[in-house]
């Protein structure tokens, strides 16, 4: 006898076989979003590692939890604070996520809007994928997921305080390795110029 498998036309059909319980509908979000939500979780966990393990971790949450979805917003989208949640909760359990530079470590002057729009996204993730698990953090929601401070306080248990000074000094080590990352490429490309140049006078 053939077995039939089930399928879903659309997204409120799939959310309700989640609702079930039916393995079937399991397996199609985690290959519908998985891509996305590995992206996010590798924001916050620099480690590939740990950003796939709580990234599994997130989505046996949202099945577990997909009860307390409201489908009057974005499915996408509660998938998505899931994998936050699960972020943060990860890096409660590290010692170092807190962790700071001295000031004097940061060579160059604030420029508030910088960090959010002076590079493209694969720049942007792998500068800011270097910085301490704190920085790295509060950088991440509020400059990408766009929480206000008061919400990052309540979600860290910190002070607004203290998440505009992580934020503030996130975006000045931005600064710092961006400039470096500019000399090193202007110390390669002259180089390149000058073996060029080296070439063509010994081809002559």
């Amino acid at each position: 006898m053939l077995r039939l498998i089930p399928f879903f036309t659309t997204e409120a059909q799939l959310i309700a076989a989640l609702k079930r319980g039916e393995s079937r509908a399991h397996k199609i979000v985690y290959e519908r979003f998985a891509g996305k939500m590995m992206a996010v979780c590798t924001r916050y966990c620099a480690n590939r590692a740990d950003a796939e393990e709580v990234m599994l971790d997130g989505f046996m949450r949202v099945f577990e939890k997909i009860g307390q979805f409201r489908e009057d917003g974005s499915f996408e989208g509660w998938i998505r604070r899931v994998m936050v949640t699960e972020s943060l909760m990860f890096l409660r359990k590290s010692k170092q996520w807190r962790q700071e530079i001295p000031l004097e470590d940061v060579t160059v002057e604030p420029d508030y809007e910088w960090a959010d729009t002076s590079l493209n996204e694969s720049d942007l993730l792998r500068l800011v994928n270097q910085l301490p698990d704190g920085y790295r953090t509060v950088f991440n929601l509020y400059a990408i997921e766009g929480y206000a401070h008061a919400e990052i306080a309540e979600m860290l248990g910190i002070s607004e305080g203290t998440s505009k000074s992580q934020l503030s000094r996130a975006r000045l080590l931005l600064q710092t390795n961006l400039k470096k990352l500019e000399q090193e490429s202007e110390r390669q490309t002259n180089q390149t110029n000058y073996y060029e140049k080296t070439y063509r006078k010994t081809a002559n």
